[in-house]
């Protein structure tokens, strides 16, 4: 950089875009420190293996959650996310 545009720049500092940061560079900072606040969680359709019903599960869900039709087991809560089980094809819902 030419002098006059160091002049602004504390020493140490980088040249980064605030208004306009990558995907990466959001995922890493914390939910509440992106440029827009949104939430990690969100709802999906899950769909049994064995019978194929639809069932709505929230993706951090803190119980096991069951088949309707056939009581399979479709999701286990872990510390966070909930782990589907293997087998179980999801649809992320809209809003």
């Amino acid at each position: 950089l030419p002098r006059s545009a160091r002049a602004g720049l504390a020493k140490g500092s980088t040249c980064l875009d605030l208004l306009h940061p990558s995907l990466d560079e959001e995922k890493k900072k914390h939910k509440k420190k992106w440029l827009v606040q949104s939430p990690n969680s969100y709802f999906m359709d899950v769909k049994c293996p064995g019978c194929y019903k639809i069932t709505t599960v929230f993706s951090h869900a803190q119980t096991v959650v069951l088949c309707v039709g056939c009581s399979t087991v479709l999701c286990q809560p872990t510390g966070g996310k909930a782990r589907l089980t293997e087998g179980c094809s999801f649809r992320r819902k809209q809003h």
